[in-house]
């Protein structure tokens, strides 16, 4: 028995079952990670081409962030939320990457407890009367109760639909109003408008600029133009998850600024840290520094803004901006997008491929006339992908790619051979 097999057996003794599809079907046990490569308790090497899970923005164990967090575990690691020394640091770095008007920032630890943290400053600031908040539906911002009640996200025989309203989103392959980009006129955003920014009894819009974990969907122009003019004009505010997006996944620090979206919170998590639990609600002075929204405790959290989180914070965004590492993104999206629009050439089961600078997504599905979804030929082209040596992300019938940005070119067109060879193997039978 492998040394893998055997830790897994060990653990599957006592560990709750419910871990992601990935984990489950993959079932490996990763023990290093360099740049862009893992091993598993095997030895046998892997492409990350999901980066950790969308956080390994400069790769696995970058020796900067090693070491910044190597020197802080042997100084300080928790004083509840008082000042540490390299705190101002990081706030001043945030200042050069963020829009300017994006000049206050509170420290967190994970996307759904600083999804929950901008939902209390939503109620805070919010106006007599504006007591509902906007969403889109296939959107995602966490498994906390709260997080869960923006969309509706029920649990059991339980209902959690809470006081949000749902808009529609810029689902253009699996269109709910049977239409057709660019006829459509973005119908779906005119409805957004009717339903939320036009609402006198709603605060905020709380959104994925794209969204991430329903497929990467991309909206397409003038989508966000709509929606965001009609909730300025309205005192709607615009609350952007950017969890999975922020920090150059999309060639730009912020996918907002890549829309042209000017929003008034911004929700950061994933790619800060170098897979460091950290997060960061960062918005404008007006809404944060309010005295409705600025009460003592409103942003104090037990390991948020730890000396730790914060190594690693400003370790990671250093190299990001010292390396120049988002400007390296559209290049090599470019590339990953003529590999894989070259596999929907000579893959069937690819339905669409959809991308915003290095975040992809594969939709998966019986047949191209009808778009049936395929989650299980999704999962044997994640295993197949695995055994030979790449690991992508999947849930449902979705597949995501998202390369570290330090990603070479060689490594990109080896992990694209790679993810041809599983999907040929499926095809084929042969998993």
């Amino acid at each position: 028995m492998s040394r893998q097999r055997r830790l897994l057996a060990r653990e599957a003794a006592h560990l709750a079952p419910g871990a992601s599809e990935e984990a489950a079907l993959g079932q490996r046990v990763f023990v290093a990670g360099s740049g862009s490569t893992l091993t598993d308790a095997d030895g046998n090497r892997y492409l990350d081409f999901a980066a950790g899970t969308l956080t390994q923005s400069i790769g696995h164990c970058h020796p900067e962030v090693v070491t910044a967090l190597a020197d802080q575990a042997g100084r300080l690691w928790n004083v509840h939320d008082s000042a540490t020394a390299d705190r101002a640091a990081l706030c001043e770095l945030l200042a050069t990457l963020l829009p300017a008007e994006l000049d206050t920032y509170a420290f967190f630890t994970t996307g759904a407890e600083v999804v929950e943290a901008a939902l209390r400053v939503v109620a805070a600031v919010a106006a007599p009367g504006r007591n509902r908040v906007g969403a889109l539906r296939h959107g995602f911002h966490g498994k906390t109760l709260g997080a869960r009640m923006l969309v509706h996200w029920d649990i059991g025989h339980q209902s959690f639909a809470g006081n949000s309203i749902l808009g529609y989103s810029p689902y253009c392959y699996r269109c709910p109003l049977g239409l057709r980009y660019p006829s459509c006129e973005t119908r779906c955003a005119d409805l957004v408008v009717r339903h939320i920014a036009d609402k006198p009894q709603v605060s905020a819009l709380i959104f994925e600029p794209v969204l991430g974990a329903a497929g990467v969907i991309v909206p397409p122009p003038g989508y966000w133009d709509k929606i965001a003019r009609a909730c300025r004009d309205s005192g709607v505010l615009l609350v952007a998850d950017e969890v999975a997006t922020g920090g150059g996944r999309t060639g730009a620090f912020l996918a907002c600024s890549w829309l042209g979206i000017e929003p008034d919170l911004v929700l950061l998590a994933k790619g800060l840290a170098s897979g460091f639990p950290f997060a960061v609600l960062a918005g404008r002075s007006q809404v944060l520094r309010g005295p409705e929204g600025a009460a003592a405790g409103s942003t104090a959290s037990t390991f948020g803004g730890n000396p730790l989180g914060i190594a690693a914070a400003l370790a990671t965004l250093t190299v990001i901006d010292r390396d120049g590492l988002i400007a390296r993104v559209p290049g090599l999206a470019a590339a990953m997008r003529a590999g894989l629009d070259d596999l929907h050439e000579r893959h069937p089961m690819i339905g669409e491929v959809r991308g915003a600078g290095l975040l992809f997504g594969l939709e998966i599905v019986h047949d191209r006339d009808s778009r049936q979804p395929a989650p299980e030929l999704a999962g044997q082209v994640y295993r197949a992908g695995l055994d030979l040596g790449l690991r992508t992300a999947m849930g449902g019938h979705i597949l995501r790619l998202a390369p570290p940005f330090t990603t070479t070119a060689d490594e990109l067109d080896e992990g694209l051979r790679l993810l041809d060879r599983a999907l040929s193997l499926v095809e084929a039978g042969g998993r």
